[in-house]
C-alpha cells in the first residue's frame, strides 16, 4: 500500500498506546521531522512517561511544530491524537501556516497494542488504559474529514502497516523546476482580438480550427501564463476560452484562475450567484455553444490551481497577488486570496471594497505577477506587478515577458464595459515613484538581488549609513550606485610578501575560472561617473538639473559645483567624440573610474597622517641614531637598538617615498586625470555581461580622444598556462613603484557551482603595503603577527556589496523607481559599517 503525502504537510500519526507510531514514524520519516509528545515531556520533566507534565509538553510541541511549518518544513506529529480534542488544535495549527493536514491512523487489533505494551518496562499503566485509547479513536475515525484532515490514510493491521509506503508528492502549485521563459498575460475578459494579437506580438503561432477560431498558440521558445480573469464583459468569452485551454492542454501555457472564473464555475453548477459585473454577457455567449464545449469549459476551469510558483521560487504567479507567508501553500485562505486579495472592509466613492495595498508593504524574494485590479500603467511595487492595464475597459491587455522584464500591451480596440470607476482613477493607495520616505531604509531591510539571492542589513548598519548618506551624499537622483569593497588576495607564503598574484591565480582556478584579466591598480579614488550626452538630459530623466555626478564610494562629490560641471562637460566631449552615446544608444552613462591623483581627494589625510608620520620620523630618529652611535663609540652595548632604529630609518624613507609617488600638484581641474576601466549602466542597459576586454577597449576609445584627461588602465590577461607572465608583470609594476594590479575573471560576471565568483581580487605590493600597515610592517615581528589575517569577511562583505551594486544598476537601466534604486546603493553604505580590518 502506498500512502500519498503532500510535501509541505503537517503529518498526524493517530493511535493508541502501542500501535507502532514511533517506529513507523521513525521508519518513514527523518528523525528531525518528527516531534514526539514523549520526548517533549522529556524536555520539560526529564521523564518522557510523566504525565504531569502533558500540557506543558503538548505546549512545547505545538511551538516547534509551528516553527517548522512556517518554515515550510513537513512535520510529524507522534502522539496518540485519540482525543478529538487534540486533533482539533494540530489542524488549526496546519490552518494557521496553510499546510495540508493529513492523518495516518495506525489500529492494530487492540491485543497487540497491550502485548506490545507490557513489554515496555516504562509503560506499566494497565490495559485500561489501550482499551479506553482504541474506544476514543473508534468514535472519531468517521469524523477525521469533517475535522479539517485533507486526507485520512487507515491502516488496520500489522502486515498493513508493515508493508505500507511513504511517498512524498509536490503541492500542484509546485512548479518550481519550470523556469520560462514566459509570458504572463494579465486579465483579457472576453477581448479575444486583443489576445491574438498580443500573442502574435509576442512571437506566438495561432492555429486555428475548421471554422477559423483559435485554438492554440505556438512559441518556439516560450510559455505563456495567464493571471486570470478570462471572462466575463468582453466580447467573446467562449473565444478566448477555447484558445487558453487549447494552449494549456497542449502545454503552450499556464492559467491561475480569477474571481470571474470563480463565479462562472458556481453558476455553471446551479448555485445561487448573483448574475452581474459581466456574467450575464459570458452565460449568454455561453448558451449559444454546445454542451461538449460547455462541459470543458467546467472541467478547465474546475481544475486551476490557485497559484504557481515558477522558477526556483523566484516567480509566483496569482490572480490577486499574494502575500509571502502564503507562497506556495495550500488552504481554502490562499485559494480565497489569491482570488480576491484582502480588503479592508471599506468601500469607495463608487460604491467598491477598498483593497488592502499589501504589495506597498511586500519584501518577498519572489516576484509576484498578479491582475485584478485594473489601473492605466503597469507599475513595480517591491517586486510585484499588476497588469491588469483594462482591456475590456478601453485600456490595453498587457504581457510581462520573464525574465526579461519587458513590458508589451496592445490597446483595446473599443471600450467593451463601461467599469464602474473611471480606468484613470489609482485603485489604491500608490506611491510617488520618486519621493524618498525614512521606512525605506530604517529598520531591519531584505533586498532580493537577481545575482546573490536576498540580502539583509541590520537596523544599527541602516542608522549608521543614514548618517552619511543624509549629511553628505550628493542628490539621491544622481546616486545610481555604489562600488563594492574589493578583498586582497590569501596571505603569500613568498619571504618577505604579504600579498602575491599566485594567491589569485589558484583560488580563481580552483573554482573553475582559469580565463584572467591583470588590471593596473590605478593608486587614486574610486569615482563613478555619470555622464549626460547633453544639459537637457538630466532635467528630463533624472529630475535634476545638472549634468550628472562624480561621486566617491560613499557618494560625496569630488568637487563643487562649478569644478564638477567642468569637469563633466571635458568628458563629455571626450565620450560623444569616441561615439560612446550613440554605439549604446543612449543619453546617459555611468563609468566606473578611478581619480588621480590620490591627492585630488585624500590631500587631508596626505598631510595630517601621511606626511605627520614621515616628518615626525625623519625628526626624531637621526638624532636618535646619533645619539646611539655616539653611545657605541663610547664602548656601550647599544648595537642591537642601533641596527633596530637604523632599520626603522630606512623604513620611513620608503613610507615617505611610497606615498609621495601618487602625489602631485593639482590647481582646480589642472592636473586631474580619470582612469575609466568599466562602462556599468546605460538607459535599458547594464554591461556586466560583457567581458572586460570590451569594457577596457571603450576606456582606451576615451584615451584616445582625450589624452590629456584620460589615463589608459593598462592590462595583461593570462590563464592556466602563463601565470608566469602574469607574476612578472605584476614584479614589473610593484617594482616600478606602483601600487600593484587587480586580477579579475576575464568574462567580467561570473558564477561558480558555488555562487558568484569574487569580481576581483586586489593584489598589492610590498611597498604600497607600507602605507596600509606602517613602515615597520616588514620587521620580523610585525610581518609574523600580519600573516595571520582572516578574509572570510572581507569576501563576503564584497560579493553582498558587488550584489547590491549589480541590482541597482539593473532597477536604474530599467527606469524603475528611484526608491527602489536608492535602496541598493544605500545597503552597499549601510554594509561598509560591518566590524572589518579597514586595512584589508
Amino acid at each position: 500500500m502506498k500512502i500519498d503525502v503532500p510535501a509541505l504537510s503537517l503529518v498526524v500519526l493517530v493511535g493508541a498506546s502501542g500501535s507502532g507510531k514511533s517506529t513507523f514514524a521513525g521508519k518513514h520519516f527523518r528523525s528531525t521531522e518528527v516531534i514526539s509528545s514523549d520526548f517533549c515531556r522529556g524536555l520539560v520533566s526529564d521523564d518522557e512517561n510523566d504525565q504531569a507534565a502533558t500540557k506543558d509538553a503538548f505546549e512545547v510541541l505545538h511551538f516547534i511544530a509551528g516553527k517548522r511549518l512556517a518554515a515550510g518544513r513537513l512535520t510529524v506529529v507522534d502522539a496518540t491524537n485519540v482525543q478529538t480534542e487534540a486533533r482539533k488544535e494540530l489542524v488549526n495549527l496546519a490552518r494557521e501556516y496553510d499546510v495540508l493536514p493529513v492523518a495516518i491512523v495506525l489500529d492494530p487489533p487492540e491485543r497487540v497494542c497491550i502485548e506490545r505494551t507490557e513489554q515496555r518496562a516504562d509503560r506499566q499503566f494497565g490495559a485500561k488504559v489501550i482499551v479506553r485509547q482504541r474506544s476514543q479513536l473508534k468514535r472519531g475515525l468517521r469524523s477525521l474529514k469533517r475535522e479539517g484532515f485533507r486526507t485520512v490514510h487507515v491502516l488496520s493491521s500489522v502486515d498493513e502497516i508493515d508493508a505500507v509506503s511513504i511517498e512524498r508528492t509536490r503541492l500542484f502549485n509546485d512548479l518550481k523546476d519550470v523556469t520560462g521563459p514566459f509570458d504572463i498575460i494579465g486579465d483579457v475578459h472576453g477581448c479575444r482580438p486583443e489576445l491574438e494579437q498580443l500573442l502574435t506580438d509576442l512571437g506566438y503561432t495561432l492555429t486555428r480550427d475548421a471554422a477559423g477560431r483559435p485554438v492554440d498558440a505556438v512559441h518556439p521558445d516560450r510559455r505563456a501564463v495567464f493571471v486570470g480573469d478570462l471572462v466575463d464583459r468582453g466580447p467573446d468569452t467562449p473565444g478566448v476560452l477555447r484558445l487558453v485551454i487549447g494552449m494549456v492542454a497542449n502545454g503552450n501555457a499556464y492559467c491561475v484562475p480569477g474571481n470571474h472564473e470563480d463565479k462562472l464555475l458556481r453558476a455553471l453548477r446551479g448555485k445561487n450567484v448573483k448574475i452581474s459585473h459581466g456574467l450575464e454577457t459570458t452565460l449568454e455567449q455561453h448558451a449559444l455553444e454546445p454542451q461538449e464545449f460547455r462541459d470543458e469549459v467546467e472541467t478547465f476551469i474546475d481544475g486551476l490551481i490557485s497559484h504557481y510558483v515558477f522558477d526556483g521560487g523566484k516567480l509566483v504567479v496569482s490572480h490577486a497577488g499574494l502575500v509571502e507567508r502564503m507562497h506556495g501553500r495550500a488552504s481554502g485562505r490562499v485559494r480565497s486570496f489569491c482570488l480576491y486579495g484582502e480588503t479592508t472592509g471599506e468601500t469607495d466613492e463608487f460604491g467598491l471594497p477598498v483593497r488592502y495595498p499589501w504589495a506597498n508593504d511586500y519584501r518577498g524574494r519572489a516576484m509576484v505577477v498578479y491582475g485584478h485590479t485594473p489601473t492605466p500603467e503597469p507599475e513595480w511595487i517591491n517586486n510585484t506587478i499588476c497588469l491588469d492595464t483594462g482591456c475590456v475597459f478601453g485600456g490595453s491587455l498587457t504581457a510581462l515577458r520573464y525574465p526579461e522584464r519587458e513590458l508589451v500591451s496592445v490597446k483595446a480596440a473599443e471600450e467593451y464595459y463601461a467599469p464602474a470607476k473611471p480606468l484613470h482613477v489609482a485603485t489604491a493607495p500608490s506611491r510617488e515613484p520618486d519621493v524618498l520616505e525614512l521606512t525605506d531604509v530604517t529598520g531591519r531591510r531584505v533586498i532580493e538581488t537577481a545575482t546573490h539571492g536576498r540580502l539583509s542589513v541590520r537596523a544599527e548598519q541602516a542608522g549608521a549609513a543614514l548618517e552619511v548618506m543624509s549629511r553628505f551624499a550628493i542628490d539621491p537622483r544622481f546616486l545610481l550606485y555604489l562600488p563594492p569593497t574589493m578583498s586582497p588576495v590569501a596571505t603569500s607564503p613568498e619571504p618577505g610578501l604579504l600579498e602575491h598574484p599566485r594567491q589569485a591565480f589558484e583560488m580563481y582556478r580552483a573554482q573553475g575560472v582559469t580565463e584572467l584579466v591583470c588590471e593596473e591598480k590605478h593608486m587614486g579614488s574610486r569615482a563613478v561617473v555619470l555622464l549626460t550626452r547633453d544639459d537637457d538630459v538630466a532635467e528630463k530623466r533624472f529630475g535634476l538639473a545638472g549634468r550628472g555626478a562624480i561621486h566617491t564610494r560613499t557618494g560625496r562629490s569630488f568637487f563643487d559645483a562649478d569644478l564638477t560641471d567642468e569637469l563633466l562637460l571635458r568628458l563629455r566631449r571626450v565620450a560623444s567624440d569616441a561615439g560612446l552615446f550613440e554605439e549604446l544608444d543612449t543619453s546617459w552613462l555611468l563609468l566606473d573610474s578611478e581619480l588621480l591623483p590620490w591627492s585630488a581627494k585624500a590631500e587631508d589625510l596626505l598631510r595630517n597622517q601621511y606626511a605627520a608620520v614621515g616628518a615626525a620620523a625623519r625628526t626624531s630618529l637621526p638624532a636618535a641614531t646619533a645619539a646611539l652611535r655616539s653611545a657605541v663609540d663610547a664602548g656601550l652595548d647599544v648595537g642591537e637598538l642601533l641596527a633596530s632604529l637604523e632599520r626603522r630609518t630606512t623604513n620611513a624613507a620608503k613610507f615617505t617615498e611610497a606615498y609621495r609617488r601618487y602625489c602631485w600638484p593639482t590647481d582646480g581641474l589642472d592636473g586631474v586625470r580619470l582612469a575609466p576601466f568599466q562602462v556599468l549602466a546605460s538607459e535599458g542597459a547594464t554591461y556586466q555581461d560583457r567581458p572586460h576586454a570590451w569594457h577596457l577597449e571603450v576606456a582606451d576609445r576615451m584615451v584616445a580622444k582625450g589624452p590629456e584627461l584620460i589615463t589608459q588602465t593598462r592590462r595583461l590577461f593570462v590563464d592556466a598556462g602563463n601565470w608566469d607572465a602574469g607574476i612578472a608583470w605584476w614584479e614589473e609594476l610593484t617594482g616600478a613603484g606602483g601600487e600593484g594590479m587587480v586580477v579579475k575573471p576575464a568574462a567580467n560576471l561570473t558564477r561558480t557551482g558555488k555562487g558568484l565568483a569574487q569580481p576581483g581580487l586586489k593584489v598589492r605590493g610590498q611597498e604600497y603595503l607600507r602605507l596600509i600597515y606602517g613602515p615597520d610592517y616588514t620587521d620580523p615581528a610585525n610581518f609574523t603577527r600580519l600573516r595571520d589575517r582572516n578574509l572570510g569577511h572581507k569576501r563576503s562583505l564584497a560579493l553582498r556589496e558587488y550584489a547590491l551594486g549589480l541590482e541597482s544598476l539593473a532597477r536604474a537601466a530599467r527606469g524603475e523607481p528611484l526608491w527602489r534604486i536608492h535602496e541598493c546603493a544605500f545597503a552597499v553604505l549601510a554594509l561598509e559599517s560591518e566590524p572589518i580590518d579597514p586595512r584589508l
